[in-house]
């Protein structure tokens, strides 16, 4: 087949095509960013590179069989300022519709994040009037509008990432839940990690310390956040107060979604309490056993995701088990600095998922 990849980033749409035993003649990549084609080309030197989708006109391709896209999503992320189709990035949008208009392949597949209904209502009013044949999730086409499926990457890796995926392949559902926590992706304890920090405030136990630690030992591990949150009230969201910066914990096993924010997703287990003043919620010390939040770009100001493999000091999670978050093969980015894998691996798929939706491909 003849694949169009659009926004490709580090080519995760072409592992997920490998993965899913689809035969690619041409591999045809649009991307701007020179650290992403850097891992891409050491991975896939034959890809065919096309550069900015801007000037998609000037294009010389055969006919795609499947285009994928992943669109810039900050316009329309909750976790952001959602200036939805005003923003530049996420208006590319658009220029993905021309080019699917212009090609009209047999397949498509976009990605995006989980959106305000009424954006959600565009992108799939437009997509309804290119493939009003189309049938999703065993849904009839419905309303003028081809509607998107959501999938939780937590189904096949230890990270909560909720998305969106348009497409016209028939009868995708759900993958299984493959039951993969943080502990099933971490390195193993005696791997050099690149830095480890201590943990310098004082502990308080409740009886002997060395039955504490025995008993935290078994614990789950925990994720959560880091938050700028008003310690009197850290419930209250009004602006204007003081806030510190406060980790709040999630109660499953799973972690946040990769972001481009990296203190979204911290790896932590309960192992004492902060000797500090504060609501409960400040004065948890956690360490590593669980799921990892949402994976973010985690550009610079240690905003990786931190966990602690001892009671005494804590880490971030390292690239390797950021890119076993996203179901990406182990040093498939690792021919560029940790900053641009961390920043590649939170904007790219989680494979699995893109793999589980191509293999509805006849």
């Amino acid at each position: 087949m003849n694949i169009l990849s659009l926004f490709d980033g580090m080519s995760c749409g072409r592992i997920a095509l490998d993965r899913a035993n689809i035969k690619v003649d041409n591999y045809y990549a649009s991307e701007i960013d020179k650290y992403s084609q850097i891992v891409s080309h050491a991975n896939y030197p034959d890809i065919i590179r096309l550069g900015d989708i801007t000037k998609w006109q000037d294009w010389n391709i055969e006919q795609p069989d499947i285009i994928i896209a992943g669109s810039p999503c900050q316009g329309f992320s909750f976790a952001g300022k959602q200036l939805n189709f005003n923003d530049p990035r996420s208006a590319l949008f658009f220029t993905f519709i021309e080019i699917l208009k212009h090609y009209k392949p047999k397949y498509f597949l976009l990605e995006n994040v989980v959106m305000k209904k009424e954006y959600n209502d565009v992108i799939s009013g437009i997509l309804g009037e290119l493939y009003p044949e189309c049938i999703t999730q065993g849904e009839l086409f419905r309303a003028g509008r081809l509607e998107p499926i959501q999938i939780n990457s937590a189904l096949v890796s230890a990270q909560n990432r909720e998305r969106l995926y348009w497409t016209n392949i028939q009868g995708i559902e759900h993958p299984k839940d493959k039951g993969i926590l943080l502990k099933d992706i971490i390195e193993d304890a005696n791997t050099e990690k690149e830095k480890s920090y201590p943990i310098t405030a004082t502990y308080s136990f409740a009886g002997n310390v060395d039955d504490y630690i025995n008993k935290s030992r078994r614990q789950l591990i925990k994720c959560g956040a880091i938050r700028g949150r008003n310690p009197d009230n850290p419930k209250s969201r009004e602006s204007g107060l003081d806030t510190v910066q406060m980790l709040e914990v999630r109660q499953d096993e799973k972690t946040n979604c990769l972001t481009s924010v990296q203190k979204d997703n911290v790896l932590c287990r309960h192992i004492g309490n902060a000797d500090i003043k504060g609501n409960d919620a400040i004065k948890r010390v956690y360490a590593t056993d669980s799921k990892s939040p949402c994976l973010t770009t985690m550009q610079g100001g240690h905003q990786e995701p931190k966990i602690s493999d001892d009671f005494t000091t804590w880490r971030k999670l390292t690239p390797l088990e950021c890119e076993r978050l996203q179901t990406v093969p182990d040093n498939y980015t690792n021919f560029v600095s940790n900053s641009q894998r961390y920043k590649m691996l939170g904007n790219g798929f989680t494979i699995d998922i893109i793999s589980h939706i191509l293999k509805g491909v006849n």
